[in-house]
């Protein structure tokens, strides 16, 4: 099993594109997504990902208190924890707030910005993504505030213009693994190490075995010693740790969508009682698994 598919296929993504700008320099503005902003398409979701595609001259973007970035024509920029931030050709402008010059389309199609001082021109397609809350889930811990890909490359320019779900997947994931410098370390860069992704690959297969190092090193061609400090080094915590971390993580996706009884959830994440399953959840997240499920499940 794909471990990265594994870690997405738990956020349950949904989304659309919900605005076109047209910008002509000098343009600034700030903006932030909110759940009105995107109408009734994402009820229920409890995070927003906001991303801009730049389909024709360039920007920066800047989160408060971060570098600024550049992003061109084809390339995408994505803030995977919906933070505030503002875009413009020059950012030392006072920004102006995307919500006081947005329109409704003549067409009742997407809402449309044209604002700027009449000089280059900068269009830019802006998309949403929500999903279920990230606390707890890896994709919390391994997402930059800000995230920028090349478009152009592959498939993604037509996929961006037509799909959310290749965003989310393609280039917010496994293209932005591909391009990861040699010196990167956390948990997407594993996914490049051969014995670290193969590591991953073999406990998100089967979660629910009594795993040991000493057996998930032989699996991968590694001492025990070998693997559980290239893993560590990689992900930020030894391999058992990390399996019980992803075991909790998938009973509460459990809890939350189904209906199964908690011993059944408990086998299939690997633990041998209910006892031992409902310690280690109220370890990770300070409740009982029965008491998580009712809280999640409350309007």
């Amino acid at each position: 099993m794909d471990a990265l598919s594994d870690v997405l296929r738990l956020v349950r993504l949904k989304g659309g594109v919900f605005l076109h700008a047209e910008f002509t320099a000098p343009w600034c503005i700030r903006t932030q997504l909110v759940p009105e902003d995107c109408g009734s398409l994402l009820d229920g979701v409890d995070h927003l990902v906001l991303y801009h595609y730049v389909v024709e001259g360039r920007l920066r973007a800047q989160i408060p208190h971060l570098e600024p970035i550049n992003i061109e024509t084809g390339e995408v920029v994505i803030f995977p924890h919906n933070h505030a931030h503002i875009l413009g050709s020059h950012l030392d402008l006072s920004p102006v707030s995307a919500r006081e010059i947005v329109r409704p389309s003549v067409d009742g199609g997407f809402l449309v910005i044209r604002h700027g001082g009449g000089g280059e021109p900068t269009r830019v397609v802006c998309g949403f993504l929500g999903c279920e809350r990230l606390e707890g889930n890896l994709l919390a811990r391994i997402l930059l505030p800000v995230l920028r890909f090349d478009a152009r490359r592959g498939s993604a320019a037509d996929w961006v213009k037509s799909s959310l779900e290749f965003a989310a997947h393609e280039i917010g994931a496994r293209h932005y693994v591909e391009t990861l410098p040699q010196e990167q370390t956390g948990w997407l860069a594993g996914l490049k190490d051969p014995f670290v992704s193969r590591a991953l690959a073999l406990l998100h297969e089967d979660v629910a075995r009594e795993w040991t190092v000493d057996e998930l090193g032989r699996a991968v061609g590694l001492s025990r010693s070998a693997l559980a400090e290239r893993f560590t080094g990689l992900i930020g915590e030894p391999p058992m740790r990390y399996l019980a971390r992803w075991r909790i993580q998938l009973a509460a996706h459990a809890l939350r969508n189904s209906d199964q009884p908690l011993a059944r959830i408990a086998a299939q994440v690997g633990y041998d009682s209910e006892a031992a399953f409902n310690r280690a959840f109220k370890r990770s997240l300070g409740v009982p698994p029965a008491a998580w499920r009712k809280a999640a499940l409350e309007p």
